[in-house]
């Protein structure tokens, strides 16, 4: 899940701007070429920055998070999102597939080891690389914490949050039938994909707006409508992923998978007051995990442009530096 708020965060203004001092676009096969950018230091301590959605994209807002004398920070557009094409493609678009372009990256670049940096479905990624590949991930910063399980998929899905924002569910079950609000992730899935254009995008609206109402702890900050084509490509994709329950193949996947990554360091920084994603899923994969710290943000839903959630995630990477 993502979330883009016009709402600055205390971090961008930490750092100067960053240019990125390599920009490419990597064939990974498939069709599909993907962006990648780095910034900061060439030599530095390497952080790889996975965005969120599925189906967002990375911007520069999320190079700021980092002391660019001390970090090499590796942004990428995951399959059919921002920069990388085909946009909003969903062939051969799997977390599978995310997870093998995630290699391909560090080892086009050389990278022994790094940082893994996510948020929302960025830090579903994250952990679900650093699982495969455990000898890689060097540590884990992961915000408000999503594990791909049913029942959170259920609780934004299901009517859970909608208990607190009745007149915003209300809105997006009721544009469909009565009959098929039982699994509104499969009722969405056929109008999104309907081939009948304008229906995608109404629809389309209408799965982002119900994401990006809730995305922050004032719900009136993001409750206005998005542009048409983002709304499409990224509720379209959301949507796949959802409806295939992240490709994992059984539910819990993560935490019954958490075992192989438990000698990692891991920062969970998670808002109270999360309602896309709820603190108890960061509070189950924390749990017996030793190495896990957990910053539970008092005043913070779930956007990464929260004051508080910034400013926890800077305080994290200048500790994870170098002395």
């Amino acid at each position: 899940m993502d979330h883009r708020s016009g709402q600055k965060s205390a971090a961008q203004y930490l750092y100067p701007p960053l240019d990125p001092f390599d920009q490419r676009m990597m064939d990974v096969g498939g069709g599909h070429s993907i962006y990648v950018e780095q910034c900061g230091r060439p030599d530095g301590l390497p952080v790889m920055v996975v965005h969120g959605g599925p189906g967002g994209g990375c911007s520069p807002a999320m190079r700021r998070y980092f002391d660019p004398e001390t970090y090499r920070i590796i942004l990428f557009d995951q399959r059919g999102c921002g920069r990388s094409r085909p946009h909003a493609s969903i062939d051969e678009n799997t977390t599978w597939h995310l997870v093998a372009d995630m290699e391909a990256i560090r080892t086009a670049l050389g990278i022994d080891r790094m940082i893994l940096f996510g948020g929302s479905w960025g830090a579903t990624l994250a952990l679900i690389y650093a699982i495969t590949h455990p000898d890689r991930a060097a540590h884990l910063v992961l915000r408000g914490v999503f594990t791909m399980t049913e029942a959170e998929l259920q609780w934004f899905y299901g009517g859970g949050a909608g208990r607190f924002f009745p007149e915003l569910w209300a809105r997006f079950q009721s544009a469909i039938p009565e009959a098929e609000r039982g699994d509104l992730i499969t009722a969405y899935h056929r109008r999104l994909f309907s081939g009948h254009l304008m229906e995608e995008m109404r629809f389309a609206r209408l799965w982002a707006n119900w994401e990006n109402s809730l995305a922050t702890i004032d719900a009136q900050v993001s409750a206005g409508e998005g542009p048409s084509d983002y709304a499409r490509a990224f509720s379209r994709l959301e949507n796949h992923y959802f409806v295939n329950r992240g490709f994992l193949g059984e539910d819990r996947w993560i935490l019954k998978n958490r075992n192989r990554i438990e000698t990692i360091g891991a920062d969970i920084v998670q808002g109270r007051y999360d309602m896309v994603c709820p603190p108890a899923a960061a509070t189950d994969l924390a749990q017996g995990w030793a190495n896990a710290r957990m910053n539970l943000i008092p005043l913070a839903g779930h956007a990464l442009s929260e004051p508080g959630i910034s400013e926890a995630l800077v305080a994290v990477m200048d500790r994870l530096r170098p002395r």
